[in-house]
């Protein structure tokens, strides 16, 4: 069984989107300023790396049913060509994409990381959303965190990292670009 891996990017001070969250800001206002190392016209090619690497290890997606709503007009798909589970409290039919299928989840983060896993096999199970990776690691569910620290404060926004007992994390991998730094965390256990 693979791991589970929360992958997020976060400013200096803490943000992993910017304020006011909707159709309109996806990210919340300036909160792209997160995802443009990924989407430069000239990636630096440690940046290249690392999203292929996250690309390849994908066997599977978790995300919070705001996640989805906030999505799925950008991505026009599933965020990675995996089957990906998304947690709601609404019932609703498997939804056919062009890589991949939604599926909705509505009996708990245990159902959702249960199903995640299967699909996945061997490779990872990848959690999206803040509030959907503050309940894997209030449960105990992440085994490694990924956080690509980009050099910006936003101000404001949604944290990540706030409300949470103390985890003990173990350093794996750290690799600086010219955009960004790659964190890579191993959850003590």
């Amino acid at each position: 069984m693979g791991s589970v891996v929360l992958y997020k990017s976060m400013s200096l001070d803490g943000f992993v989107a910017g304020p006011h969250v909707g159709a309109e800001h996806p990210m919340g206002e300036g909160g792209m300023r997160l995802h443009e190392w990924m989407f430069t016209e000239r990636p630096d090619p440690r940046d290249t790396e690392i999203i292929a690497a996250i690309t390849a290890s994908a066997g599977a997606v978790v995300v919070g049913r705001r996640t989805f709503d906030v999505g799925l007009p950008h991505w026009q798909d599933t965020p990675f060509p995996v089957p990906t589970f998304v947690l709601t409290h609404q019932a609703r039919d498997e939804l056919a994409m062009k890589s991949a299928t939604f599926t909705f989840i509505t009996d708990g983060i245990a159902s959702s990381i249960e199903s995640a896993q299967d699909a996945a096999g061997d490779k990872e199970v990848i959690v999206m959303g803040a509030q959907t990776g503050r309940q894997f690691l209030r449960a105990g569910l992440v085994d490694e965190l990924q956080i690509t620290l980009v050099p910006v404060m936003l101000g404001g926004g949604t944290r990540l990292l706030e409300d949470l007992s103390p985890i003990e994390l173990e350093r794996t991998r750290v690799i600086a670009s010219d955009a960004v730094t790659h964190l890579r965390f191993r959850v003590a256990r």
